[in-house]
């Protein structure tokens, strides 16, 4: 089983300059989150492999960091599979999760085949969506300095603000390129019509996997498709780099379902001819009962609170 790219040592170093202290114990970093009004933290651990979790030294180290529980958020393991049933052993000493907060649901790609493959398998309207956009002009290049990251942010953020979804603030993203890009670890394409920035990805590469958890669209020039050709090129760029598997971070949980938020960019995902899978459900390790439960309770009414006044 691949190493997730959160589950990574860099990811650890990245929430550590960002100011979210990460700690290791033996092969699984856990961020710590406090808990307000009170002296406590919550650890989040999201996409762990569980064969590689040392509880009791998990617990050494929650406990010394006054932390009520951890979260295993999503593990890195499909639903199904025999991955899952050895898991679902590991965490016996653990309590299904309230909620998830990772997807669940993703679409997996695998570029180990051949571009004409890759091509073939793919929705024809996506085919032909690539070879317009190139006919028409656009192309795509890799981003090289802050200008280049200004204009990726420009565009994510104008789609947060178009679709109504949060992100985090610039200086997460800035962080994460600045500490992943020297390394190789973070690529940001983007195509342009005419000089003019029509929609940019920003890529992760770790353990042979591409990950796509970031990017945005002008609502200029649609019809070129722009967002197809960045895909695909960053598909070759994977391809390139020795990755096996593109990772593209969430799906709907339904797929048909096309009153669902996450439907459209679940369908355009699913053109590129992967395969969807749902996870395992998550998990907490708890180590101070009385304060988890007492958590659980402010959490699950903060929850029906936010619900209410969306």
């Amino acid at each position: 089983m691949f190493t997730h790219v959160v589950q990574s040592k860099e990811w650890g170093d990245f929430k550590n300059i960002y100011g979210t202290p990460a700690f290791r114990v033996g092969e699984i970093q856990y961020t710590i989150h406090k808990v307000p009004f009170t002296d406590f933290y919550y650890a989040y651990a999201p996409k762990v492999d569980p064969s590689k979790i040392d509880f009791d030294e998990v617990a050494k180290s929650l406990k010394g960091h006054n932390c009520i529980a951890v979260n295993f958020d999503v593990p890195n393991v499909v639903k199904g599979s025999e991955e899952e049933r050895l898991a679902i052993q590991t965490f016996e000493r653990c309590m299904p999760a309230p909620r998830d907060q990772f997807a669940r649901f993703n679409i997996l790609l695998d570029i180990t085949k051949t571009e004409d493959q890759l091509l073939e398998k793919m929705h024809y309207k996506h085919r032909y969506n690539i070879k317009y956009a190139e006919k028409n002009g656009v192309t795509v290049k890799s981003a090289q300095n802050v200008k280049d990251f200004e204009t990726f942010f420009e565009l994510f953020k104008a789609t947060a603000i178009r679709q109504k979804y949060y992100i985090h603030p610039k200086l997460y993203y800035q962080k994460i390129w600045d500490l992943f890009h020297p390394k190789g670890l973070c690529e940001i394409l983007t195509a342009f019509h005419d000089g003019e920035p029509l929609a940019s990805w920003m890529f992760f590469i770790y353990d042979n996997t591409l990950y796509y958890p970031y990017g945005g669209s002008s609502d200029a020039k649609r019809n070129l498709n722009a967002s197809t050709l960045v895909a695909w090129e960053g598909i070759k760029l994977g391809k390139a780099q020795g990755c096996q598997t593109f990772d593209m971070w969430g799906a709907s949980k339904d797929p048909q379902d096309t009153s669902d938020a996450w439907y459209g960019f679940t369908n355009f995902k699913l053109k590129f001819g992967g395969k969807y899978v749902e996870y395992m459900h998550s998990y907490d390790f708890v180590v101070n009962k009385a304060a988890y439960d007492l958590f659980n309770t402010a959490n699950s009414l903060r929850w029906k609170i936010l619900t209410l006044i969306r």
